[in-house]
Parts: structure tokens; C-alpha cells; sequence
């Protein structure tokens, strides 16, 4: 039953947190060595300076430096994708050169945040991304961070450029996402770990996750049981993960909180703020529990 969806950057990635050191400076080491256990315990890629990695904190710098350090890691095998979003488009262009530079294999482009702007101006703003490098793009769409949907028209536009494959899909509309999917070739990344399996059922590509930080070999199981044929098995592993899922995205503290709650990666970086003794007892409790399960 293996699906026969492109994958661009492999299916199971991991959307990494950024270690800080106490004092709150980029800790490169530790980002390293979380990437290397990554790879090892199954994801086939992984997204840096996304929504989990607190991009909106990281200076352009830390973000170059960032994606150098994890690539000095885990070597030219491994798709290194790097946020590259931004409200303005200036910028945006900076940084994906920058990404380019640095050694991407691809972008995540966000939607511009903020301002809000019209279908036309979202579309003109993905384009200029593509033609700024020879890199491939991630459109991350997310309308409840940024207030502005990707439409489903325009995603069908956006397409037909050669250097549009991959949509990361946190828009919550499965039949917007089966219709791109139906009259495109975009590879659709799941970016809400809840959606996963669904998505992958329905010829989505795999997944971009936060859990995958604390918990990457459970959330791959799914997506390998359902390629195997065993589609019982899948579904109940996808439930195994549903409660520690619940607590890290949908608990009311972002999965940068949550995640960084679970390892030893260092302080978020304000305004987030650490979570609190009850919510990490919480995610330490739901963590154990899914690994009793196996």
C-alpha cells in the first residue's frame, strides 16, 4: 500500500527546536547533537528556523550559523529545509540566498504574516522567492499564525512553478488539500501531527513535526505500518500518540514550549516563556506513557 505521492524531502521530518545556552546565545553543539539523534532514530529530513525553531527571535546570523552547524552533522544525505519567512518580502529574498549559501536543500516560505495581504500579493511574494534561487520551496501554510490562507486556487498557480513542490499544510481543510492534490504534483507535508496518517492516506507526502523532537520513531510508525499494508496497526498507532500530540500542540503553549519542556535543549527565548511546573510534569507523564506503549 506504499503511496506513490512525491517526496522531495523524504516523509517523516522533524520541524527542530533551536538550543540556547543558559545565558540565551545559539548553542551549535547541542543543535548538532539533537540533529544526529534525529536522523538516527528515523527522520529522513529536517526543518530548521521554522514557527518550533522560534525564527521570529533567531538573527539572520543565528540562522546561518544554525544551518551550517546541523549540516556539518549530518552530512549531504540528509534534506536540511530552513524557514525563510517573513512579513517582508525584502527580507525574505535576503534570507533565502543567505539559506542557499549556507548549504538548504530547500526553503519553508511562510505566508506573509501581519499585514494580511490579498490572494494576488501572496502569490507575487512566493514567486519572487522562487525565482531568488535555484532552491526548491516549502509554501507553509498557516493561516491561524499569519492570518492568511494560501488559497487552494492559488496553490494551483503556484504549481506550475518549477521550483513550488512541497506545500506544509497547517490550513486545516482536507478537502482544499485533496483537490491541490488531485490537480497538482506538490508534494503536501502534514504540519499537524493529528492530520498525519489522514493526510498520508489521502496521497500526502509524509509530515513536518514538532513531536517528532521528543518522539520522532513514534511518529514515523504510523506512515510505515500504513506503506506496509497494515492499516489496522497504523490507525492504532497513530492513537498511541494522540494524547502526548494533545498536550504538546493543542494545550494552549507553543510546541517550542512544549518540546524544550522535554529535552535538555536550553531556555525559549522571550516573549515564550518556559512551561510551567504542572504542564511539564504533564508532558513528562504523557511522554512515559507512549514510550510503555512501545
Amino acid at each position: 500500500m506504499t503511496t506513490t505521492a512525491p517526496r522531495p524531502f523524504g516523509r517523516a521530518l522533524c520541524a527542530m527546536i533551536t538550543p540556547f545556552t543558559a545565558g540565551g546565545a545559539l548553542d551549535p553543539d547541542t543543535a548538532r547533537a539533537h540533529a544526529a539523534h534525529l536522523v538516527a532514530e528515523g527522520c529522513d529530513g529536517i526543518v530548521l528556523s521554522g514557527t518550533t525553531g522560534e525564527s521570529p527571535t533567531t538573527t539572520d546570523a543565528e540562522k546561518s550559523a544554525l544551518l551550517r552547524a546541523v549540516r556539518a552533522e549530518v552530512g549531504d544525505g540528509v534534506p536540511l529545509l530552513t524557514g525563510v519567512g517573513s512579513p517582508d518580502t525584502a527580507h525574505t529574498l535576503r534570507l533565502a540566498r543567505q539559506a542557499e549559501e549556507a548549504g538548504a536543500d530547500g526553503l519553508l516560505v511562510v505566508s506573509p504574516y501581519y499585514s494580511r495581504p490579498p490572494q494576488a500579493a501572496v502569490e507575487a511574494h512566493f514567486l519572487r522567492v522562487a525565482d531568488s534561487t535555484g532552491l526548491p520551496l516549502m509554501l507553509y501554510d498557516i493561516p491561524g499564525r499569519t492570518g492568511t490562507r494560501i488559497e487552494p486556487e492559488t496553490l494551483l498557480r503556484l504549481a506550475e512553478h518549477p521550483r513550488v513542490v512541497a506545500v506544509k499544510d497547517c490550513a486545516y481543510d482536507m478537502l482544499g488539500s485533496t483537490k491541490v492534490l488531485t490537480r497538482t504534483s506538490l508534494a503536501y507535508y502534514s504540519g499537524c501531527e493529528e492530520l498525519n496518517l489522514p493526510l498520508y492516506a489521502v496521497g500526502g507526502a509524509g509530515y513536518v513535526s514538532t513531536v517528532a523532537n521528543v518522539a520522532p520513531r513514534h511518529m514515523r510508525a504510523p506512515l510505515d505500518a500504513f506503506d506496509a499494508g497494515r492499516t489496522e496497526e497504523a490507525a492504532r498507532l497513530n492513537r498511541n500518540t494522540a494524547r502526548l500530540t494533545e498536550l504538546m500542540m493543542a494545550s494552549g503553549l507553543p510546541g517550542a514550549v512544549t518540546a524544550k519542556a522535554l529535552l535538555a535543549a536550553g531556555p525559549v527565548r522571550e516573549p515564550l516563556q518556559p512551561a510551567g511546573r504542572g504542564a511539564a510534569d504533564g508532558l513528562r507523564a504523557a511522554y512515559e506513557e507512549l514510550l510503555a506503549l512501545g
